[in-house]
């Protein structure tokens, strides 16, 4: 059955990753209709605005969205739209698969994990205020209602797909009340998946541990601030944002995204890499239910990798963006 899906190609490169993912998706047969929407810098500025935003509207109906790459501002400017989004829709969960591409090379080539990221509150609430003329306070939100529900996603999505071990990334040993009050929520729902080993670790020790040993870890499950950032630490460990899918989960709704940035210094020439916006169709299209279109495109893209011949720059190959896909589409079987 054809899905419709709206699309949001972004900005700054965003339209030439999504130009070469479409273009992958309809060679491999994917039964898709496209809503094409652009995401506003208008999206998040005003709770009013951010609900009636035709982007909203568009996946509400749909139900599924593919996302290029949107450029925040730093320190000024609108709200984030990614952030905004995630809100307007309650996109609880964000998603990351961490597995290294065929032909990349990296000290951890077995590195094989899910990060499950809480996507709504934290200091990702956005409460800051001024409390006096240069001293700003921000609020960090963490609830028992999107505790337990990150965690109740982790732990059935690791029983789905044959996960053994989840681990809980914090900082409770200072912030006892917060962080404290996010463990007592894992702890809670680790105790109904008892197959499942669980672990906590604190996060400063989860980075090291990471950058030491990736491959003891299974699935990360973490509050918003923590796998943000953590999530691109993941992302290194096997080439970089972009060669990693990324997708945010609602109860209704759920977006697919490339996570990297929109690096306008290389927009319009035909140089950026799609492979990380692909990655992510091939999880959109297995969420659809198109699971043979989405092995098709991921055995093809694994090919072109494991190859090397028409890889783009930033992995160390020398072609540009149309060259990449065609050779991705020419290796579809």
């Amino acid at each position: 059955m054809t899905a419709t899906v709206t699309l949001i190609p972004g900005d700054g490169i965003g339209p030439e990753v999504t130009q070469a993912t479409m273009r992958l998706l309809e060679a491999a047969g994917a039964e898709i209709t496209w809503d094409e929407q652009q995401a506003r810098p208008i999206v998040g500025q005003h709770v009013e605005d951010t609900h009636a935003d035709p982007v909203v509207a568009s996946i509400l109906r749909t139900r599924v969205g593919l996302k290029g790459p949107v450029t925040t501002p730093v320190g000024v400017g609108h709200r984030s739209i990614n952030v905004a989004l995630r809100k307007a829709l309650d996109l609880y969960a964000n998603f990351r698969p961490i597995r290294r591409l065929p032909g990349i090379r990296t000290p951890f080539p077995n590195t094989d994990l899910v990060i499950v990221r809480e996507n709504t509150e934290d200091l990702y609430a956005g409460l800051e205020h001024t409390v006096v003329p240069r001293v700003v306070e921000s609020q960090k939100v963490i609830t028992d209602r999107a505790s337990t529900r990150i965690a109740e996603f982790a732990f059935q999505h690791a029983r789905k797909i044959g996960r053994k071990k989840v681990a809980a990334v914090h900082k409770a040993n200072i912030m006892k009340l917060s962080d404290g009050l996010f463990l007592e929520c894992c702890r809670k729902v680790a105790a109904r998946f008892p197959e499942i080993e669980y672990r906590e670790v604190i996060v400063d020790n989860c980075c090291m541990q990471l950058v030491m040993a990736p491959s003891q870890f299974d699935v990360l499950l973490l509050p918003n601030l923590y796998g943000d950032i953590i999530s691109d630490l993941c992302a290194g460990l096997v080439g970089g944002l972009g060669l990693v899918p990324g997708a945010n989960f609602g109860e209704s709704c759920a977006v697919f995204e490339a996570v990297h940035g929109s690096a306008p210094d290389i927009a319009g020439k035909g140089l950026a890499n799609p492979t990380a916006l692909m990655l992510s169709s091939i999880l959109m299209l297995r969420h659809l239910g198109q699971t043979v279109v989405a092995d098709r495109v991921e055995q093809a893209l694994h090919r072109v990798y494991d190859e090397g011949r028409h890889l783009t720059r930033d992995v160390g190959g020398s072609a540009p963006t149309e060259e990449f896909t065609s050779a991705v589409i020419d290796r579809l079987q």
